[in-house]
């Protein structure tokens, strides 16, 4: 029998490409989400009969806990995401990605799995050459970073866990976000035909939604041999600076103008290079390349009226 599986924050941008594959794989998936940016994302998926969707506030803790109970893994996908939302939002912030977290931690048994979704942003810079593996020091920069870095901690004091330092993420999801660096970047190349960089030397590591879903799916599947373990998940071939990324897009929108400021400083002071060996000697190979994505992001676009679908 197929395993339960619980998702927080199941109508968002990843988990609005998950919870489509866990279904299409045939586990029970019941969806815990408060809606802030509608049920539209999960629309098409309505007719699964294994699927429960609840509108929920993870810090109803009463109702958040007989949910809990009933599953068998938990992926937690709710959450404040990104350093400009958190910081605009420092008591939310705090109250569910840590606090509801944290009471999540507290009522799950030794026998349920849990797939934490975190954020590479906690290395905020890397060694001396801006290098990332997951046994660096972690050097959060922003509340969100560090809020994530606090959580990930009480996640790995638990045996039945694993926990995924996610690049940053881009492509095209039925939650859609454009304020995500990737396809923020297509997103203002393709509507307005220029860039402003600010310390465009300044690396990242990216890895496409879809992949991200596939490589939760490669934790699922291979759950007993990978637990106790935190995993980097990106593209090895996409450690690279916003200038490089700007003169990426720049090749598919041939008439880009690029501007590189000095004048002003990235509020986001993240430079690193990160190391997906770990989770690649595990067999998990990522399916979509950043020009791949790159690609779908013109195509979605250019069916798009100019408007932000960002979380701030």
């Amino acid at each position: 029998m197929k395993e339960k599986i619980l998702v927080t924050g199941g109508a968002g941008y990843i988990g609005s490409i998950l919870v489509e594959e866990l279904l299409r794989n045939k586990f029970d998936v019941t969806v815990l989400d408060n809606f802030t940016y509608s049920n539209l994302s999960l629309s098409h998926l309505f007719h699964f009969k294994n699927l429960k969707i609840v509108s929920l506030d993870i810090r109803d803790k009463h109702l958040y806990k007989k949910y809990i109970m009933e599953c068998d893994i938990i992926i937690p996908l709710a959450a404040l995401v990104g350093a400009p939302l958190c910081d605009a939002q420092p008591k939310n912030a705090s109250e569910i990605n840590v606090n509801s977290n944290t009471f999540m931690l507290d009522n799950l048994s030794k026998n349920q799995k849990l797939i934490m979704p975190t954020s590479n942003s906690a290395y905020g810079v890397g060694d001396k050459n801006n290098f990332c593996d997951e046994s660096s020091k972690l050097t959060p920069l922003s509340k969100y970073a560090k809020d994530k870095v606090k959580i990930e901690k009480k996640v790995m004091e638990r045996d039945n866990s694993i926990s995924l330092r996610l690049a940053t993420v881009f492509g095209v999801a039925p939650r859609m976000r454009t304020d995500l660096l990737v396809n923020d970047f297509v997103f203002k190349s393709y509507f307005d035909g220029y860039l402003v960089l600010f310390e465009p030397h300044f690396k990242r590591n990216y890895i496409h939604v879809r992949d991200v879903s596939k490589a939760i799916m490669h934790m699922i599947n291979n759950f007993n041999k990978l637990k106790c373990n935190i995993f980097n998940v990106g593209l090895s071939n996409a450690n690279i600076s916003k200038l490089e990324l700007a003169n990426r897009i720049k090749k598919f929108i041939p008439g880009l103008v690029i501007n590189v400021e000095s004048f002003k400083e990235d509020k986001d002071k993240r430079n690193y290079i990160v190391s997906n060996k770990k989770i690649e000697k595990t067999g998990f190979k990522p399916s979509h390349q950043l020009n791949d994505g790159i690609k779908e992001l013109i195509k979605y676009y250019s069916t798009q009226k100019k408007y932000s679908q960002g979380n701030v």
